[in-house]
């Protein structure tokens, strides 16, 4: 995946690689440790239905990650490498930094609202969404599809507003270890909780976004700071239960062939 990029660039694409996965497992073993959520009577333990559940996961993770060499990165680096236009010194990095991260995470709000709000997106995403219990392993669980399609519109963006490389790998970085974060088990402090839903996603703020009830489902779209929701009328409308039913309304989990296919379903 490294081979004939610049050293440097090399240098950051493994670094981001190894402080993401030390991110993830430092996420399970919290989550282990401080539970917030009542696990089903059916995953309970770690028999097989867990196992299965965590190698569905990891299975679409490990779809992505076959498809991030063949298109995710090529398309990422051709368009930071075709800029619509040069920006002046003052919106280089690393000055540009806060304002490129505000402005990718204000793209991947709506991103996120679009994939729920119209119906060709949501055929990919409701994968994600499947998931009958959040750990962290449900950050790693995207459809390829979504993937694909999200890193050619991200494209477009980066092209059109001319966003340095160095930015949007950086903000790869944070986005993946804020899915991490906020979709775990991990029960925080309530009030060192509270103090950070002001700022960015929470667990238990996320947790509401995936409760199995569609009104829910359709709102706080979020990825690293909440108070978009606020500004565009997404918010929660609920406080997370600890026996919350985690979901999609009036929809089961599938098997992981079944998951790659629904996209696919006629409906």
């Amino acid at each position: 995946m490294t081979a004939g990029l610049p050293g440097w660039l090399a240098f950051v694409l493994v670094g981001k690689t190894g402080i993401v996965f030390a991110w993830l497992i430092l996420m399970i073993v919290l989550e282990n440790r401080f539970a917030a959520a009542i696990v089903p009577l059916d995953l309970a333990g770690y028999g097989g239905s867990w196992l299965k559940r965590w190698g569905r996961n990891l299975g679409l993770f490990l779809l992505n990650a076959g498809l991030a060499p063949l298109l995710v990165v090529p398309v990422t680096f051709f368009a930071a490498a075709h800029p619509l236009w040069t920006r002046p010194a003052l919106l280089v990095l690393p000055w540009s930094l806060p304002l490129d991260l505000l402005v990718l995470d204000l793209w991947i709000y709506w991103w996120h609202r679009a994939n729920h709000e119209l119906p060709l997106l949501w055929r990919f995403h409701e994968v994600h969404h499947r998931d009958r219990f959040l750990d962290a392993t449900s950050a790693l669980r995207f459809h390829f599809g979504e993937v694909a399609i999200s890193a050619v519109v991200r494209a477009l963006l980066i092209v059109l507003l001319a966003v340095p490389l160095g930015s949007v790998l950086v903000f790869e970085t944070l986005v993946l270890m804020a899915a991490a974060f906020h979709h775990s088990n991990w029960r925080l402090p309530p009030e060192i909780e509270r103090r950070l839903a002001r700022v960015i996603i929470t667990p238990s703020r996320h947790w509401v976004h995936h409760h199995r009830r569609k009104s829910d489902t359709d709102s706080i779209y979020g990825t690293i700071f909440s108070f978009w929701d606020g500004l565009f009328g997404s918010g929660p409308n609920i406080d997370r239960r600890r026996d919350m039913p985690i979901g999609v309304e009036g929809e089961e989990e599938l098997g992981f062939f079944r998951l790659v296919a629904l996209p696919f379903y006629r409906r």
